[in-house]
């Protein structure tokens, strides 16, 4: 099975280059953060006419998440458990459902926006509720956009972050927090999934590595490969996201076999 995530940045403005994306790569399920659309304006033609199925959580122009699948979609959740709220709402950062036996979960991790800041408390709050949706005995998949860059040589220069989010000790320490409760991180050999449009970033090969798959070890075992789709990174009308892509043998996997 081929598993990918990506923050397409505005999925009304990408639709026609995910569709495309998908079937260039062959992936069986992508999961999608940054979205920024209600439900009833996702584009679900053009992913019905490509053979994919979708789960899709979004409110209005401000997050959202989705779930596009070839091989099932089965048991939606539109939030794991204990998610917190921002400002008194559970905003649109989770999406779950099951594919062809592998509980998939798309998330968009909160930025943080700057230390101190509420958003910042927001984004380690929801980072510590994550983890009690791990289930170390199901194959599950955790994947998206973490907005952490955990270890220095994910981002192009550690003294440019000095005093910013994303690198600090907090998030980093969550961040292995969700390893600790039984999460793999699939590593691959590209160093960034992140280049920002600001300061021609790209051009400059200025990224962070920010998107990751998480995965308990029933999946994390079935790893074939993983890496970076940059060239999606190219052209007019690219996310500042780059995909990032995994393949799973997962022909043998079943709930059954692993409880």
């Amino acid at each position: 099975m081929r598993i990918a995530t990506w923050n397409v940045n505005s999925v009304r403005s990408r639709a026609e280059r995910i569709a495309a994306f998908l079937e260039r790569n062959d992936v069986d399920v992508l999961a999608m953060q940054e979205t920024k659309t209600a439900d009833a304006k996702f584009p679900y033609a053009v992913f019905d006419a490509a053979g994919y199925e979708v789960a899709h959580v979004g409110t209005n122009q401000w997050n959202g998440v989705a779930i596009a699948s070839r091989v099932g979609l089965e048991d939606v959740q539109t939030a794991f458990d204990h998610q917190p709220a921002y400002e008194g709402t559970v905003e649109a950062r989770a999406v779950g459902a099951t594919c062809g036996g592998v509980e998939v979960w798309s998330l968009y991790v909160p930025n943080g926006r700057e230390i101190g800041h509420p958003h910042y408390d927001y984004k380690l709050q929801f980072l510590y509720s994550l983890q009690l949706a791990v289930d170390t005995n199901a194959p599950q998949l955790f994947v998206g956009d973490f907005n952490i860059a955990p270890r220095d040589e994910n981002v192009w220069d550690i003294s440019w972050f000095e005093g910013k989010t994303h690198v600090t000790e907090p998030e980093r320490a969550a961040f292995q927090m969700l390893q600790e409760a039984g999460l793999t991180e699939i590593r691959h050999g590209d160093d960034y999934s992140f280049w920002d449009y600001k300061s021609m970033r790209f051009q400059k090969n200025q990224g962070m590595l920010i998107d990751f798959l998480l995965a308990t070890e029933p999946i994390a075992r079935k790893l074939d490969r993983a890496w970076v789709d940059v060239d999606e990174r190219r052209g007019k009308g690219a996310s500042d996201h780059a995909p990032v892509i995994a393949d799973f043998d997962t022909r043998p996997l079943a709930y059954d076999e692993v409880r």
